[in-house]
């Protein structure tokens, strides 16, 4: 007999809420592309745009239509891996190529827009104008445009730094009490947001013609100046108007600067520029810089394997006690001390860097002690391992209490048969099971701790500092990374990012290693 059914794949239909689901992330996918695409290109990241769109057509592509049924699963991983994990790191290496930092952030035509704007000066007799401040993008990024009312003609005049002042139609803006107030397509900054952008804010000139300029004049006022200096794209120098110099660009050290006829930096703004492999000659040549590169690696490795160590030592020996079946309230004691590790670790090193205090701390006054802690070097070292080991421990306790409850009671009751003691029991037969099951977890807390900015930053803020350098005495390698990117006079991103690069380096070899040594206790089984 001939069958007259059809192939299950042609009679299976979509429900209606798969359809309805479908056409709300499609929909949900096409708003926000939509949306933020404008955005992206109004402030020129290209980069960001590209991930956008390739991800709204990697959705369209994958979800629109019933094949492709594998990638519909891998999609959503592989994107946030790739937006969250790979592109960070490549942002991250191709920055340690760079000078970026304070002062070079932006393009060569910002760094001398800046530097043009800067010498804009205000005569007696200039106008002045009511000033708004609205943008097509955040309040926070930009752009930024100037929206000025001629209080004598009651005009609207706009323009930013790289569109010359012009009038704006009436029916684009709305003006109340001699300001502007809305603007079409454009978001209009209130005072708490011009006041956070001020120092921007202040660098912004926007061109009338070839010697005159608009500035902003605090938060709600712009006068009309006259530029001092004047810039040549062709020759690619400034000329001072007022005395004639003529600024060239030349190189100084690694990067370029308009410099005077003596070859001094004329003016501190520089621009983004690629400087090779300069930051990483400067971590490993410069003799300042090495010793503290160096200083930092060992005290971490001494932080990192310690903390294991520590804490892998004491919440075992918890866990081998309370698994004695002979012991009486064992829950409620383990119930106590999983206590640290349900406490936030900000909170738990917060309150223990008072603990520490010299005059009032817990630790002094209950021991009759004086001791310096955080400005003894030494002991400041010993106080981030304690403090560590302190919240560190519960979780090796919870690991090893699990561990040993998979260990068959009969391996230690035949090795005691045989003569063996307990500890023989314990060090030959039970602690060799139970690293084959932690084993993976004491290489991953090693890598965490070798990163463990938190139990530095919060606990003794990397401090003691006693030669006054920019590395203190208990900053681990990432810590010292923050410094160098956000302390000090100014912010060096680029050479932060060869020093991380490095760290990222050093942590993947150091994991291999553990894990190459880790897989001698597959024996044991």
């Amino acid at each position: 007999m001939t069958s007259t059914h059809a192939p299950a794949h042609r009679t299976r239909s979509t429900s209606v809420p798969a359809v309805v689901t479908r056409v709300l992330v499609l929909g949900i996918t096409l708003a926000l592309t939509v949306f933020i695409a404008p955005v992206l290109i109004s402030q020129q990241s290209w980069m960001w745009l590209t991930v956008l769109l390739l991800a709204a057509a990697g959705i369209f592509v994958l979800y629109s239509t019933k094949r492709f049924v594998p990638g519909k699963y891998l999609f959503p991983g592989s994107f946030f891996l790739a937006v969250f994990l790979i592109l960070p790191i490549a942002l991250t290496v191709g920055y340690s190529f760079t000078n970026y930092g304070d002062g070079t952030r932006g393009t060569k035509e910002q760094a001398v827009g800046s530097i043009i704007a800067s010498s804009v000066q205000q005569s007696p007799d200039a106008p002045r104008y009511a000033m708004t401040v609205a943008t097509s993008g955040t309040a926070a990024e930009g752009p930024y445009e100037l929206f000025l009312v001629d209080p004598d003609a009651g005009t609207v005049l706009s323009g930013d730094a790289e569109n010359a002042l012009e009038e704006v139609p009436a029916g684009d803006v709305t003006v109340v009490d001699g300001r502007v107030t809305e603007v079409d397509g454009m978001t209009v900054l209130n005072a708490g947001e011009v006041n956070a952008i001020y120092n921007e804010l202040m660098e912004l000139a926007v061109p009338v013609d070839e010697s005159t300029a608009v500035r902003p004049l605090g938060v709600n006022q712009a006068f009309v100046g006259t530029t001092v200096l004047q810039y040549d794209e062709d020759a690619d120098t400034i000329t001072d108007t007022a005395t004639g110099e003529v600024y060239t660009v030349s190189v100084i050290g690694d990067e370029e600067y308009f410099v005077d006829s003596e070859g001094q930096r004329a003016f501190s703004q520089s621009w983004l520029q690629s400087v090779g492999i300069s930051n990483y000659e400067r971590l490993f040549t410069n003799p300042t810089v090495a010793n503290q590169f160096v200083s930092a690696f060992v005290w971490t490795l001494v932080f990192a394997a310690g903390s294991v160590l520590l804490t892998f030592a004491l919440g075992f020996a918890l866990a081998l006690i309370l698994n004695d079946q002979r012991l009486k309230g064992r829950r409620v004691y383990r119930s106590i001390l999983i206590m640290p590790y349900a406490i936030p670790g900000f909170i738990s090193l917060l309150v223990w860097s008072n603990f520490y205090n010299q005059e009032f701390g817990l630790i002094n006054q209950t021991l009759g002690l004086n001791l310096n802690w955080f400005g003894d070097p030494t002991l400041a070292q010993v106080a981030v391992l304690l403090t560590n080991l302190w919240m560190g421990f519960p979780y090796m306790f919870i690991v090893s209490t699990g561990a040993l409850q998979a260990i068959p009671d009969e391996l230690t009751e035949a090795a005691r048969m045989d003569g063996a003691s307990r500890f023989q029991s314990t060090s030959k037969i039970v602690l060799p099971l139970l690293l084959v099951a932690v084993a993976p977890l004491l290489v991953s807390s090693f890598a965490f701790n070798f990163n463990n900015f938190n139990a530095i930053e919060l606990l003794t803020g990397g401090g003691p500092f006693p030669d006054g350098s920019g590395r203190g005495s208990t900053d681990i390698l990432i810590s010292m990374v923050y410094r160098i990117a956000f302390g000090g006079s100014g912010a060096d991103f680029g050479f932060a990012s060869a020093v991380s690069v490095c760290l990222f380096i050093l942590t993947g070899v150091l994991a291999a290693i553990q894990f190459r040594f880790t897989n001698v206790l597959e024996d044991v089984n």
